[in-house]
Order: structure tokens, then sequence, then C-alpha cells
């Protein structure tokens, strides 16, 4: 049996798609290209913003004109809000909601209507299986990339802004014990991977459904043997308690580097949204992590911060405040700009201020700019300052490149002896 995947959305997707795809291939499949006639293509989709929809169908339509007779698998966020638009897809033979995940390899591999070569069930995490939890979470990790893996620890989120789409599509705040996160962590480090991001829809919620703590999870990891450097991906900025900084700064594998969704500048946005937060505490936060880890001769912390422009009700001062915000007081390394989609369901998109596209535009552009200030401005202040180097595989030009621990892209001539080694270097 061949089997394709494609993955839209973001890092958590990816890593879903890959344990997916080692759970096939421990079973026997053959993996081929998205682009190569296969016997079934799975579709992991995204229902972020209107454009990831309709991506996610041009994605399934194209797999079927592909191999008409083939089986389209589709999952994901897009699968949980909108399954029926889906089913009726040309193509469609079976759809896995986001609390239906844990179940697609075994069903798939079940061998209902499928020939005898598709029978057979992978026995455990390290020959595919995916570590699960009865309330519909299991632990993921990627593969494919030397250097570094993406490890699922959280998936779900219990805070129902008023724009967002993901409560409904992935479900409630959950997430595996921590000794099955060392676990994979574990397999990672046994594959030759030097680094693991940590992922999740609400990464900093760890531990509500176990009774453990995210520090619980940061300090177990830290022991795992092999891997050599840790980042945290997308944290809540109100769940990054001094005492997480504190530790992170006394000396342990988690990199300054922190991604921290703020989604607005302005406490008038943020309140009507329902975020749980204010600029001050933000600010605060902010502070905080760069008197704990910015000393004299170290490298600076990056903050890359995500931004939505264009919410309703966002007039030309507010929007101004989040600018002024950014560039006056946080001054993050690097800025996400995203303009605010319209998702059905949500109490934003009834509200009946809504931004003009061509407004949005204008703003995206705006951050942007200044974005590339600021990360010129952070890469300069780092100039001098001795750190390490990741060197990766690729290869552009005759060069190689790698990120620092505070995820500064550096270049060098390749050297082969040097993919997936750690360089002591001065910026």
């Amino acid at each position: 049996m061949k089997i394709a995947f494609t993955t839209l959305g973001c890092k958590l997707n990816y890593a879903e798609t890959s344990t997916f795809q080692r759970g096939f291939v421990a079973a026997g499949w053959e993996v081929v290209p998205w682009s190569s006639e296969a016997d079934v293509y799975l579709v992991n989709t995204c229902a972020v913003t209107e454009t990831a929809e309709k991506k996610s169908r041009n994605y399934i339509r194209r797999a079927h004109k592909t191999a008409p007779a083939a089986r389209i698998v589709v999952t994901g966020c897009y699968a949980e809000l909108r399954r029926k638009e889906i089913e009726a897809i040309e193509g469609v033979w079976r759809v896995f909601g986001a609390s239906e995940k844990k179940e697609i390899v075994a069903s798939l591999l079940s061998g209902r209507g499928w020939p005898e070569v598709a029978k057979g069930t992978p026995s455990n995490v390290s020959s595919g299986k995916m570590a699960q939890n009865p309330d519909g979470t299991f632990g993921a990790y990627s593969t494919g990339e030397r250097t570094r893996s993406f490890l699922k620890v959280q998936d779900g989120c219990n805070n129902f802004c008023a724009y967002c789409t993901v409560p409904y599509a992935r479900g409630r705040s959950r997430n595996i014990p921590v000794c099955e996160c060392v676990k994979m962590a574990r397999e990672i480090a046994a594959a030759g991977v030097k680094e693991v991001v940590l992922t999740g829809v609400n990464t900093g919620d760890f531990g509500r459904t176990t009774g453990e703590t995210f520090l619980d999870l940061l300090k177990a990891l830290n022991e795992v043997e092999g891997i050599e450097r840790f980042r945290i991906s997308s944290i809540e900025p109100n769940l990054i308690t001094p005492e997480i900084v504190d530790w992170i700064a006394s000396g342990t594998k988690f990199q300054p580097h922190f991604h921290i969704p703020l989604q607005s500048g302005s406490d008038t946005l943020l309140r009507r949204v329902g975020r749980r937060y204010d600029t001050a505490l933000f600010a605060s936060r902010i502070d905080y992590i760069r008197q704990a880890m910015e000393k004299p001769g170290t490298p600076k912390v990056f903050f890359g911060i995500d931004v939505i422009v264009g919410l309703p009700g966002e007039t030309d001062d507010l929007f101004q405040e989040t600018y002024t915000f950014l560039k006056e007081r946080i001054k993050p390394a690097f800025i996400h700009v995203f303009p605010y989609s319209r998702r059905p369901g949500t109490k934003a998109a009834e509200w009946n201020d809504q931004v003009k596209e061509s407004v949005k535009a204008q703003r995206v552009a705006a951050l942007e700019g200044l974005c590339e200030e600021l990360h010129s401005e952070f890469v300069s202040s780092n100039k001098g300052i001795r750190e390490k180097v990741l060197w990766e595989s690729s290869v552009k030009g005759g060069m190689m490149s790698g990120y620092t621990g505070n995820y500064i892209r550096l270049e060098r001539p390749f050297d082969a002896a040097l993919v997936n080694t750690l360089e002591e270097v001065v910026l």
C-alpha cells in the first residue's frame, strides 16, 4: 500500500502527521510524495483562516485528480469544524475530527475494505503507535529534520477568545503525562536529533489533565540525555511565571528564545476579545525575562511576538497603540503579523464594526516594516557576543546555515563534518 501525506497549518499538525507516518511505515506501507500516485492520501488540514480552509480543499481536489481511484482521508481543524462540507468533496473517503485523530492509524490499518496487505497494528510508540490518553489526546513528534524535532506535549484550549475557532476545533485543554513526553524525547534523542521545540495549542497550560505542572515537564525534559537544546513554542504571557523564568535562567538546556502571543497592544481590544492579560502584565513579563536572562556579555533574549491586525473595532488610534507599544516598549526581535480572518461561529464574526481588507493590508505592511527594523536592531545588539550555533544540513550556494540559541541565523561555507553539531562562535 502506498500512502502520501500533506500538512497545513501549525507545527502541532506537522508533529501529528509525522507520527501518523511512522505508524504506517511500521505496518509496511510505503510513503510516497504528495505529487505521486498513491492508494491513500492523508490531508492534515487547518482552519485558522479562510485561506487555510481554501488551501485544504485544493489539496483534496488535487489528490483526487492525481489518482481518481485513491481513497482520501482528511483530518485536522478544518475536518472538525466542516465535516459535512468536506464529505461532499469528490474523492473523500474518511474524515477524522480532532477528537478522533488518535484512531487514524489503527482504523486505517484495521483492514476494513482493504487488501490483505493493509492489515496490521503497530505495537508501541517506537514502532509508530501514538501515545494515547482516553480523552482524545496523544503524544506526537516530527521527524524528517536531522537537527530539530517538534514535540507535542499539550492540545486544546479553554480560553475561547472572541476571534478564535481553536477551542471548537481542538477541544478543551489536555495533555499526556510527563513520563510520556520524556519517553518521546528519548526516542528523538536516539534518532540523533539535538534540538527539541515544545509545542501545543496552549503549551503553558500543560498539566491540566494530569495534575502536573509545566515546570515539572521542563525539569524532566532537561534531564534527557542526547538533547542539547530545548525551545518553548507559543506560551501565553500570563502562564510565564517568575518561577519558570528563574529556573530557565539558572543554567538549563532551555534557550533564550520565547514565542509569545500579544495579538494587540491595545487594552481596549484585549478586553473586548477576551484575552487574559493586559499590556501592563505583558510588558512586566518581558521585563522580568530580560532582567533574569540578559547579563553583560551574554546573548540577548529573542522574543517573537504574534499580532493580529484588523480585529473588529480596531480604529487607526487603536492600531497606533499596538504599533507604539511594540516599537517603544517591547522591542521584540520579530513580529509575526496576521490579518484578522472572520471565522464563522465566533463572537467576533458577528460584530458589525469589521475592518476593511485594504486597511488590514496597510497595517500588515506597517508592522512588517517595523519588524525588519527591530530584527536588525536585535541582531546588531548581539554582535561581539559568544554563542553556540547548531549547523544544519541544507546547502545553498555552497553555504550552510544554522541558528544560535537566541535564534539568530548564521551562515558559513559548507563543511559536512559540522552538520548537526554545536559550534561556539563570536557573532
